[in-house]
């Protein structure tokens, strides 16, 4: 007799295909990580030669990569609107940096401020009929510390009201002061601790009532 074929045995369960292996995702860099290497791959400004990083004017030091509207207003004295008369009057364009100008630019520049007060109308000064002359003038640099501190000094002198607010350290121009500018002094009612002796006597007399 012919022998029978045995079919093979299906197993229970199929053997699944192996998965394959995902590849490691990379670590994204952190958001700080990414601002310094936009900042490593900024390309630098490129200057000309002759650049100025650092303009003296009025004793005072002013970036050169700041437009000249803008560098003039580190001057104290001089804000938007005088800096950007001072330009034109000039001959400056106020849009360049103020580092790329020539001497003779830049020395046009302090002459004009100097002539301000004699090229601008009264209401464009910064100090309107000054006490002791009479005239008007347009302080910049170090003379605006200097004549403050006297202004409040003389102030203090005379005992007007509001010498003796700044004596004081008061507000000086008709702020509240109930609820706003409340230090120096204690506020309030503070509760004082008392010693370990007297704390011991006082519950001993309550006891006792």
């Amino acid at each position: 007799m012919a022998e029978k074929q045995v079919a093979p045995e299906k197993s229970d369960k199929a053997e699944k295909p192996e998965k394959a292996e995902k590849p490691e995702k990379a670590e994204k860099p952190q958001k700080g990580e990414k601002k310094a290497a936009k900042a490593h791959e900024a390309p630098k400004k490129e200057h000309p030669a002759n650049f100025k990083f650092i303009v003296r004017m009025i004793n005072t030091d002013i970036n050169g990569e700041h437009s000249v509207l803008i560098g003039l207003t580190k001057i104290k004295g001089i804000g938007l609107r005088a800096s950007h008369t001072i330009t034109k009057l000039a001959g400056v364009n106020p849009g360049v940096q103020i580092g790329t100008l020539e001497d003779a630019a830049i020395a046009k520049i302090e002459e004009t401020i100097g002539n301000y007060v004699e090229i601008v109308p009264g209401w464009m000064v910064n100090r309107q009929h000054d006490w002791e002359s009479g005239d008007d003038m347009h302080l910049v640099g170090i003379d605006v510390e200097v004549t403050l501190k006297d202004d409040i000094n003389r102030m203090k002198m005379i005992r007007c009201y509001k010498g003796i607010r700044h004596e004081r350290g008061q507000k000086v121009r008709g702020q509240r002061t109930r609820s706003n500018g409340r230090t120096g002094l204690q506020v309030g009612v503070i509760r004082q601790k008392l010693a370990p002796a007297q704390a011991g006597e006082k519950s001993a007399e309550k006891k006792g009532e």
